[in-house]
């Protein structure tokens, strides 16, 4: 990209401003990970990690054993829920299928019905706090660094990311594992800068009318009334400049205004002809600042959303308003493609939607569903390194005649994968050769 045309900064500072306290170097030999710079090139990935926190059910985007369950589930799934409507390629309508539809007819949209974790059956873990650990830093073994902390190292390591990189890595959901730490210190550029859970612009100073210094000639507080707040803002940045020792927090404050001008633009960035995300969404919205930032800013790398403004997804009891949460989430999805789409960048930027794991399909006597095994992985755009797979993937239904335990498995013979592969899938966008050495084995999902 142009320099010229974006703030031209160092990033050390970031750390020093929003980034999370606990970032730590690669644990892994950087010696040992294949990389090729031309591929990283050509794709010119940027992806966007929602990551549904509580474990989504796959119902919304597989009805396709509904039958079934419905026959052996311990409550009435047609007497609790206000509409089970199978679509066509067999996603709930009600929970986001018609926007599915729309999508998967676009060649937007990749369903991966038969993410599934063996290893998980075999140790029977199911945990919220582990699974989460596990699939956000692509390891079994939770002790290692997260995905993006791995990402940004490689990259940097490669000679593709430097300290004049533009925010090559924000979270959007504050601290999460996908940035989780090693054993050792990492450089400030390569740790994520924060944006607020709502949107707020970290590096603003607002409503700043009035303010006071102490003049150490006259030993006295001066009161300089009121001073239009971009030259109150100004004098304060000169002021930290002239008392702050040489260091993280001088090189902050000299590139906070900056950043706040940097924010601003895109915040006000506007959309092109025929994009409108719904005002009554907090998630719509966050997704449309990051689509934003990214087909503004080529530098970013990597978004981590999470799923603050749909609610949590651990619906072990009264699990009705799940449609509304995933209708509301591809409602939001099917806007930011277009938005995408719109602006040329549909080959560029991929949103990838999945969770700590899935959730069994008997509907229990609390009306929710209890932890489970199998969910799906959702791919939208990168279509320059991502081929469009369509649905993926075929299910049974399981049922061991046991209290509770009525759940979706890979059908024999059907393509299944470990949740572990989708930190491949992200390696490998990026240029990574090898990825599977950085899972422990697992390589990337089809279609890479």
């Amino acid at each position: 990209m142009k320099r010229r045309t974006f703030l031209k900064t160092p990033l050390a500072f970031y750390g020093a401003l929003a980034a999370p306290r606990f970032l730590r170097a690669l644990d892994t030999d950087l010696s040992k990970v294949g990389f090729d710079s031309g591929v990283y090139q050509q794709n010119g990935a940027q992806i966007i990690m929602i990551f549904l926190y509580g474990g989504a059910s796959e119902l919304a985007g597989n009805l396709t054993n509904i039958e079934e369950i419905k026959k052996a589930s311990q409550s009435d799934y047609d007497g609790y829920f206000r509409g089970i409507t199978k679509t066509s390629n067999g996603f709930w309508q009600e929970a986001g299928g018609v926007f599915m539809e729309t999508l998967l007819a676009g060649g937007d949209l990749s369903v991966f019905r038969t993410c599934y974790s063996k290893h998980r059956e075999d140790t029977n873990n199911k945990s919220h706090g582990k699974c989460v650990s596990q699939n956000q830093k692509g390891r079994f073994d939770t002790d290692k660094e997260g995905i993006f902390t791995t990402l940004a190292q490689i990259l940097k390591h490669n000679g593709v990311i430097d300290k004049d990189t533009v925010l090559p890595f924000i979270t959007m959901e504050g601290e999460s594992q996908f940035f989780a730490k090693g054993d050792r210190e990492i450089e400030g550029f390569l740790k994520p800068v924060g944006i607020g859970k709502k949107l707020d612009n970290p590096y603003a100073r607002s409503g700043i009318n009035r303010w006071y210094y102490y003049n150490a000639q006259e030993r006295e507080i001066k009161d300089y009334q009121k001073i239009a707040p971009p030259l109150l803002s100004q004098k304060m940045d000169d002021l930290a400049q002239s008392q702050n020792g040489f260091g993280a927090i001088k090189e902050a404050f000299s590139k906070r205004g900056s950043l706040e001008k940097f924010i601003e633009r895109i915040k006000t960035k506007s959309l092109p002809a025929g994009i409108k995300y719904p005002d009554n969404n907090q998630f719509a919205q966050k997704l449309q600042t990051a689509v934003k930032i990214l087909v503004a800013n080529r530098d970013t790398k990597i978004i981590s959303l999470g799923n603050d403004g749909l609610g949590g997804w651990d619906d072990h009891n009264e699990a009705r308003d799940y449609v509304t949460r995933m209708e509301n989430l591809f409602s939001a999805l099917s806007i930011a493609m277009a938005h995408i789409k719109a602006e040329g960048k549909e080959k560029n930027i991929s949103i990838m939607v999945f969770g700590e794991f899935g959730r069994n399909v008997n509907l229990n006597s609390a009306l929710g569903w209890d932890h489970g095994n199998n969910q799906n992985l959702y791919v939208l755009g990168g279509k320059g390194y991502f081929k469009t797979q369509g649905i993926v993937g075929e299910t049974t239904l399981y049922n061991p005649n046991r209290l509770n335990r009525l759940y979706l498995k890979p059908k024999e013979g059907s393509y299944s994968f470990e949740p572990l592969c989708i930190a491949a899938t992200v390696y490998k966008a990026f240029g990574v050769t090898n990825p599977a050495i950085l899972t422990g084995g697992y390589d990337a999902v089809r279609g890479l």
